[in-house]
């Protein structure tokens, strides 16, 4: 404690000799330095005494966002002048993860800024990396003697933006990554969460969820709009004018906030903006003679229901005000956004026609969450804008494009939707009369297809708007994430969408930003790809990266590999103590599973891996199990709240991997580890020390998946089924790189069949795991409904849905394959490095040029 306030004062001293003085645009150390006192003295948020590691960070991120505000500026008003058309992307949600880093490293000033805090008394590392690890998040971890310790949730912190949960929402980031560093005209819309998703606790009894704090002082990077506010409108009722025209009145009214964050581009002047809405409730909203009869909640009834909007990410709709609540938000950011680009386009230029519209807006709707955008563009064309239904129909169907990982059939029941947005009116614009009459007279063939097709369902009772048929019917354009996901769709889900309209369907296989997951968080070998490239323009040309095959045998080159792998393994191993005191060693084989925690994604089957492991590794003599592969299994993800079996499973990896790291003859040859709170800022330590990662969904149930394409880049090899994008990369890497396992998309349906029909025998291995999870070996807690899961051969919960039992010894297989590899370790070596040279394919900027060129038709749109 002395130690720090010493240093304290240290960095107060060093501080005050420097000049204070404005230079949002500096490039010098000593011109940053002095901006960075100006934003201590003239932006204060602390007291002035001050100069900390938590008042340095504050300090030095406004700095950077002087510098990141002039170029989104500059941006905003070219993109005004130039008026060319613009993508708009709607999001629920948006995985950013730490601003600072990025920010510097995009602008090409991390070095000019690291000398600039070293004359503040600071070190620009430990300021970015004072971070959720070691800096950690409350998690609680208990020693062997039981005693529970709680890594102290500490200030000195640039916490991740609570604003997404999995890879739907880092996908959303990379991609304004993209579009920023390709000079696109493009912005991002997303809500402004409070408390996120939740933070992940682990504890003796499993996983606890507590509320996001990322805003409870301040975020330094979002820049308030107030004047870019509009009225979003709930309930009400639909007014018929004397022309026969209706308008929604009525009901009550929130207003929308615009909360910018920048963007940049890497190594380029263009910045974009993430604009995020917060919901309010205005002055004139608070009953103030209710609140002096003391009714204080009745006072501000309204004000309580605005803040709900954006409290939490996917809030819990197991109940009607849930799935209310979530309808709220998708409808709130859709009518937001919409009346946003709608000013926009009449702002850049006076007497325009509405037939540009389309000219001039691109709208692409991630995943199925804004669907409702399609009907609000309907109706503030139509009732806001005076055009008639066929021009507006018209123009929503030329402006609005989808992609989507999940094309579920799922909605709300109607009576909500349409108590939400004014029953009438809703049903007017979803009316089908227009595409049954389109069809008739199209296709007759398809009549008997029509009421699958329909956008309602036949229930008149109850009708339920099927939101992915909405969207394929509305929507210009629809695209699958992997081209397996897209052939699924095109042949199945939407074969009698694909016979009418051949060319509406695509595939844009998902991608990556190279910038953030491996130039900015595994600088260690991306400073070797450069050497043996002699370029570093595969940042932002990932295609270069097929140039390191031809050195994959170089010894030379291997050697650096093996050292960059061990340092961050060093690294890594360090985080893991820090937040669970778990020690494990760098020299065994780290292998991974870090993504959100559900079923279909099966880190049961890791899991139950881990445990047969374990059986055979006992049964071992002493000698022999120094003949075996020592590993590391590390798994991390969120559960979500009401997810029981999810939760059963976070359960069962904590009290396997203290069972098992406590036992001292197994213990030196496998470790399990649960990485709690798995967020952005963590992957990026996880990923640099991987060595083999899992991603062992069953066949035909991820989209794509994101995390593989990054752990690939980073050298890590992939034990994986051929489900999504797993396809292509080891298309890409070369099928010999890639421990591959497990049943086919094709066969599933019939095995799930064979399942029903009593035909599965299961593989004693299989049973003998089960068994030993039934014994007791790990704790009094019943995990019988999560082994139920697994048993019998149909009802609900049951039957074992996903197929672990089938495919659990070919996983035993390919996990033998992996440890022979292993023990190879110029093979192994080898295999990373055709890893990451395979892995130019997944560059988001790819995937993003295609989006701009294929469905938006979009183009560059550089700031001088």
């Amino acid at each position: 404690m002395a130690d720090a306030k010493a240093n304290g004062k240290n960095e107060a001293a060093k501080l005050a000799k420097i000049p204070a003085a404005a230079n949002p645009l500096a490039n010098e150390p000593s011109a940053i330095a002095s901006n960075i006192s100006y934003h201590v003295q003239y932006s204060p948020h602390f007291s002035p005494t001050k100069f900390e590691p938590e008042q340095a960070f504050f300090a030095t991120a406004e700095s950077v966002r002087d510098r990141l505000i002039q170029q989104w500026n500059e941006t905003y008003h070219h993109f005004n002048k130039v008026d060319l058309k613009q993508t708009y992307y709607l999001s629920m949600e948006f995985l950013q993860g730490r601003t600072l880093t990025n920010a510097i490293g995009s602008l090409d000033i991390q070095n000019a800024y690291a000398d600039a805090l070293n004359n503040l008394g600071h070190v620009l590392e430990e300021i970015a990396e004072q971070v959720n690890g070691f800096q950690a998040c409350g998690f609680v971890r208990h020693d062997l003697d039981g005693v529970e310790h709680i890594n102290s949730n500490s200030s000195m912190e640039e916490k991740d933006a609570a604003l997404g949960n999995g890879g739907l929402g880092r996908l959303a980031s990379c991609f304004l990554d993209s579009m920023a560093t390709l000079n696109l005209p493009a912005w991002g819309y997303g809500l402004r969460y409070r408390y996120g998703l939740f933070k992940q606790k682990i504890t003796k009894q499993g996983q606890e969820e507590v509320a996001e704090d990322w805003l409870e002082k301040f975020s330094p990077w979002e820049v308030v709009r107030h004047d870019v506010v509009f009225p979003v409108r709930f309930f009400g009722s639909v007014m018929v004018n004397p022309n026969g025209t209706r308008k929604w009145v009525g009901g009550e009214v929130v207003q929308a906030v615009a909360y910018d964050i920048p963007i940049p581009g890497y190594k380029t002047k263009n910045t974009i903006s993430l604009r995020l809405w917060d919901a309010k409730a205005s002055a004139e909203d608070f009953n103030l003679f209710q609140f002096n009869d003391g009714q204080y909640e009745s006072a501000a009834q309204l004000h309580s229901r605005a803040q709900q909007i954006c409290a939490v990410l996917y809030p819990g709709d197991s109940t009607e005000e849930g799935k209310l609540l979530r309808l709220k938000q998708q409808f709130f950011l859709c009518s937001a956004s919409l009346q946003d680009m709608i000013l926009r386009f009449k702002e850049r230029k006076s007497g325009r026609q509405w037939s540009e519209f389309p000219s001039k807006v691109a709208v692409q709707l991630n995943d199925t969450h804004p669907t409702l955008a399609i009907p609000e563009l309907m109706r503030l064309l139509m009732d806001e804008e005076g055009l008639g239904w066929d021009e507006a129909w018209d123009i929503t169907t030329r402006c609005l494009a989808l992609f989507s990982e999940n094309f579920q059939f799922t909605a709300s029941a109607a009576e909500v939707a349409f108590g939400l947005c004014g029953a009438q009116l809703l049903w007017d614009l979803i009316s089908e009369k227009h595409f049954i009459a389109m069809v008739r007279s199209t296709r007759s063939d398809l009549e008997s297809k029509i009421p699958s097709m329909c956008i309602l369902d036949n229930n008149p009772k109850k009708p339920v708007v099927r939101m992915a048929n909405l969207c394929v019917v509305s929507a210009h354009t629809v695209n699958g994430v992997a081209q397996l996901h897209s052939d699924i769709l095109k042949a199945d889900l939407f074969a009698d969408y694909v016979s009418l309209w051949p060319n509406k369907l695509q595939n844009k296989t998902n991608g990556i930003t190279p910038r953030r997951w491996l130039r900015f968080c595994n600088p260690e070998l991306s400073k070797i790809i450069t050497k043996w490239l002699k370029t570093d323009q595969w940042v932002t040309n990932l295609d270069l990266l097929v140039g390191l095959r031809q050195f994959a045998d170089n010894t030379e080159l291997q050697a650096e590999w093996e050292s960059a792998k061990m340092a961050s393994k060093k690294h890594l191993a360090d985080y893991i103590w820090r937040v669970t005191g778990v020690t494990i060693d760098p020299n065994s084989l780290f292998d991974i599973q870090v993504k959100r925690i559900h079923e279909y994604k099966r880190q049961l089957l890791n899991i139950l891996g881990a445990i047969y492991r374990y059986k055979k590794l006992k049964e071992m003599s002493p000698q022999e199990r120094k003949k075996t592969t020592p590993r590391t299994i590390m798994i991390g993800g969120k559960a979500f709240a009401t997810y029981t079996n999810a939760k059963r499973i976070v359960k069962l990896v904590n009290d396997v991997g203290e069972f098992v790291n406590t036992d001292p003859e197994v213990n030196s040859y496998l470790k399990v580890v649960f990485v709690p709170n798995y967020n952005v800022s963590v992957a990026e330590l996880l990923i640099p020390g991987s060595e083999l990662s899992q991603h062992i969904s069953t066949a035909g149930m991820e989209a794509s998946g994101t995390s593989n394409m990054k752990f690939s880049l980073n050298g890590c090899l992939i034990i994986g089924t051929l489900d999504g994008a797993n396809v292509e990369i080891r298309q890409e890497i070369g099928e010999e790189n890639f421990f591959l396992f497990g049943a086919v998309a094709e066969q599933v349906p019939k095995l799930r069949k064979e399942r029903e029909d009593g035909l599965f025998k299961p593989d004693p291995r299989f049973e003998e795991a089960k068994q030993f999870i039934r014994s007791g070996a790990f704790g009094s807690y019943d995990y019988n409904p999560l082994l139920d899961s697994l048993e019998g051969n149909t009802g609900y919960g049951r039957g074992d849905y996903f197929l672990v039992g089938y495919d659990f010894p070919s996983y035993l297989e390919a996990q033998d394959r992996v440890d022979q590899a292993y023990k190879d370790q110029k093979k192994w070596l080898k295999m990373s490095i055709l890893s990451t040279a395979g892995s130019g394919k997944f560059s988001s900027d790819r995937t993003i040029a295609q989006y701009a060129k294929e469905i938006w038709n979009i183009t560059e749109c550089r700031t001088s």
